[in-house]
């Protein structure tokens, strides 16, 4: 039961960070924060249905990650979920087109050795 609780949050997880930054980018920053201004970009936001099925993943993220927690060990699901970092820094390469230096493939590396290390 442990390891589909971690690929639901590992995938939904991922999927809400994408999709968050993918909209993030074509809104474009918010540059004038007077509530009016800022009001209406909000509202524009939450009309953007990537934006919208972000926060859903991020909801079951939320709960999948809580229901591991009953069944399994912190010290367990924290470095196990760890593993959307590897798939983020892929996905920021070969999705978004997005400069990933070397340090942060290293790092990758570091943490996709430590979740094979969870699974032994």
């Amino acid at each position: 039961m442990t390891w589909p609780l971690v690929a639901t949050i590992v995938g939904a997880t991922i999927a809400a960070d994408v999709l968050q930054s993918v909209e993030m980018k074509r809104h474009g920053e918010i540059r004038d924060f007077r509530p009016g201004t800022l009001g209406r970009a909000v509202v524009a936001l939450a009309r953007r249905w990537p934006l919208i099925l972000a926060v859903f993943f991020m909801a079951v993220s939320f709960f999948a990650f809580m229901t591991l927690l009953s069944v399994a060990d912190l010290t367990f699901a924290v470095p196990a979920t760890a593993a959307t970092y590897v798939f983020e820094t892929i996905l920021a390469r070969c999705y978004l087109k997005e400069r990933v230096t070397w340090k942060r493939w290293a790092g990758a590396a570091l943490v996709a050795g430590g979740v094979a290390m969870l699974a032994l």
